[in-house]
This record gives C-alpha cells, sequence and structure tokens, in this order.
C-alpha cells in the first residue's frame, strides 16, 4: 500500500496502490537497456568489422565465439529491458483499494497485462468481511503483507508485492484499515 490514504467525509476510505511504477523497476529497465544495446552494438561491430560503440573498438574480437556470445547477451538484455518497460508503461500491479461505507461495499481495483483480464476488479459487502490480517515473515526473503479476510473467499492481499512494508507502517495501516472497517486485526 502507499502512504497515500484518503478518507472523503469519513465513509469512503481509499488506498493508492503502486504497481511497476517504482524507481527500483526503473532503474532496472535503464540498466538492461544499457547493457543489452552495448552487447549487442559490440556483436554486431565485431561481426560487420566496423566500430558501433564511442566507448570502445569490438572490432578486433572474432565473431566467433566471442562476437556470437556478445550478440546473444545483448538480444537478452534488450528483450529484458523491453519487458521491464511495457511492465512500468502498463503499471502492472497499480490500483486501488476503496472502503465505502454509503455503499456498504468494499472495492479492490488492479491493473494487470494487457488482455482479457486486463482489469482486475473484486468487489465485496462490508459485512462480509471477517477480519484484517497482517502476515510477517522474516529472514532471507521477508514478507510483510495485509490480507482482506472475507467470508467464503481466500485471503484478498491489500498491500503492493515486491517491497515489505516496515514493521510500524504494517501496523498502523493495519490498525487504521480494522478500526474504520470495525472489524479485528489479526496476526499482529
Amino acid at each position: 500500500m502507499s502512504a497515500s490514504v484518503t478518507a472523503k467525509d469519513s465513509q469512503v476510505l481509499t488506498q493508492e496502490i503502486t504497481g511497476a511504477r517504482r524507481p527500483s523497476n526503473y532503474f532496472w529497465a535503464v540498466i538492461a537497456m544499457i547493457g543489452g544495446v552495448g552487447f549487442l552494438l559490440a556483436g554486431l561491430s565485431s561481426y560487420l568489422q566496423v566500430n558501433l560503440l564511442i566507448v570502445s573498438d569490438p572490432t578486433d574480437l572474432q565473431f566467433i565465439p566471442q562476437g556470437i556470445a556478445l550478440t546473444f547477451y545483448g538480444v537478452a538484455g534488450s528483450l529484458v529491458s523491453l519487458y521491464l518497460w511495457l511492465v512500468i508503461l502498463w503499471d502492472v500491479g497499480g490500483g486501488y483499494n476503496e472502503f465505502n461505507k454509503n455503499t456498504n461495499k468494499v472495492k479492490i481495483f488492479r491493473w494487470g497485462y494487457p488482455g482479457k483480464n486486463r482489469r482486475i476488479e473484486l468487489e465485496n459487502n462490508l459485512k462480509d468481511i471477517e477480519a484484517v490480517k497482517a502476515e510477517i515473515k522474516e529472514g532471507l526473503n521477508p514478507k510483510r503483507a495485509l490480507y482482506l479476510r472475507v467470508k467464503g473467499r481466500k485471503n484478498i492481499p491489500l498491500t503492493r508485492v515486491g517491497e515489505p512494508l516496515s514493521l510500524s507502517e504494517l501496523e498502523n495501516q493495519g490498525a487504521e484499515l480494522a478500526r474504520f472497517l470495525g472489524v479485528p486485526l489479526e496476526g499482529i
């Protein structure tokens, strides 16, 4: 969940969710693009015997085996970069959680990959919410997330994927949501 939480006239609570448009994704997309294009140009330079790079002169490399390896890694890096840029463009995982006491509805919305199921929308009644659940796992790959426990359904994740919340932020957001909905907070 993003820090952006708004409550309109204390009857509607909206939580904005940051998707793929995080600084870390931009960083890795740029790194993969620079590396992929660099390796590709170096491989092509060794094949064409024309220097396509400004930084160094790869025309001294033999195309077989060095040039082929550089070209392969260049294509792979460029494809990874393209994938990251498309995910950022589509904002996969971005959306919002809306808890509306006026309509007695909970709406969870996320953007997915393009296609038939691009818009992911879950809607439930407020009376079906049993609890707000906090899941905390420490270790090498820590997991700190909030879930909505709804009657007859699996737990619905409320927080973003990839960057775990701090413990204090998780507690504060979980307590605020549980208080707003009038349900217990589990797991803390």
